[in-house]
């Protein structure tokens, strides 16, 4: 009798919890970023909160509902995107903490080594202003350009060495991987390649170093950096749990960056 009491009141302390937790919502792209926050659901659920994860293949629809606040946070982009974002959109969004990093890598389906790209050769790259000069940075890295020091973010006009003659094609930064079958190269963010079925540390010609100042981070609305909700979202994102997952789902393609 008293073990049957004894479960029926587990079972409605249970209940109560789950029924009063707080919930947070938070928009994320599917891999790593969602993936990542699945893992940490538990963590949070500790705390009494309920995280729900809506997940965007897209930088910019995921920054206009936190503005709005349709999102308590979102979970997809490095800080130097969300500054250009907020200069340009005239949005109020803040970092809380940085998480991981991707290093952005160069792919391709029709060479196997840089050294055989050919002349006149076609290279796809995000089109939004940070990843853009991030992508050139890395082609220039590999030694295939060379750039305009004194520019801050880059465009191909910036290039004032291109030895090979390479043609750059602009898309939206979740379509450069559909680009592989028309280009010869495509440099292309982490998640995205992902997405594609493709792993950086196997697929990539070349990829960034672990140096790599972009790093993944949460963002907020301003104001609610200090709220419950997002104290205990950072904490869940920099735990231990969060760490392990990190470091085993992803091998070294992803890396954490606390």
């Amino acid at each position: 009798m008293m073990k049957k009491l004894f479960t029926s009141l587990v079972a409605v302390l249970c209940l109560s919890t789950s029924l009063f937790a707080e919930k947070i919502v938070v928009g994320a792209t599917p891999v790593p970023h969602a993936e990542i926050l699945e893992a940490v659901k538990g963590e949070l659920k500790s705390k009494g909160f309920d995280l729900e994860v809506k997940e965007f293949n897209d930088y910019v629809i995921p920054n206009l509902a936190t503005q709005d606040e349709d999102l308590d946070a979102n979970f997809f982009q490095h800080i130097q995107y969300l500054d250009e974002f907020n200069k340009n959109k005239g949005t109020n969004l803040v970092k809380t903490v940085g998480v991981h990093i991707e290093p952005m890598g160069i792919y391709s389906k029709k060479i196997k080594n840089l050294n055989d790209l050919p002349n006149k050769a076609k290279v796809s790259l995000p089109n939004d202003p940070t990843n853009e000069s991030r992508a050139l940075d890395l082609l220039e890295n590999a030694g295939l350009i060379k750039l305009d020091k004194s520019v801050k973010l880059k465009t191909p006009l910036d290039i004032i060495e291109n030895p090979k003659n390479l043609e750059f094609i602009e898309v939206e930064a979740a379509s450069v991987p559909r680009t592989l079958d028309d280009v010869t190269i495509a440099v292309i963010n982490t998640n995205f390649a992902f997405n594609a079925g493709l792993n950086p540390s196997k697929d990539a010609l070349a990829i960034e170093g672990k140096d790599s100042p972009y790093v993944n981070i949460v963002v907020v609305k301003q104001g609610n950096e200090n709220s419950p909700k997002t104290k205990a979202l950072n904490e869940a994102l920099t735990s231990q749990k969060a760490k392990d997952f990190i470091e085993k789902k992803y091998s070294g393609a992803i890396i954490p960056a606390f």
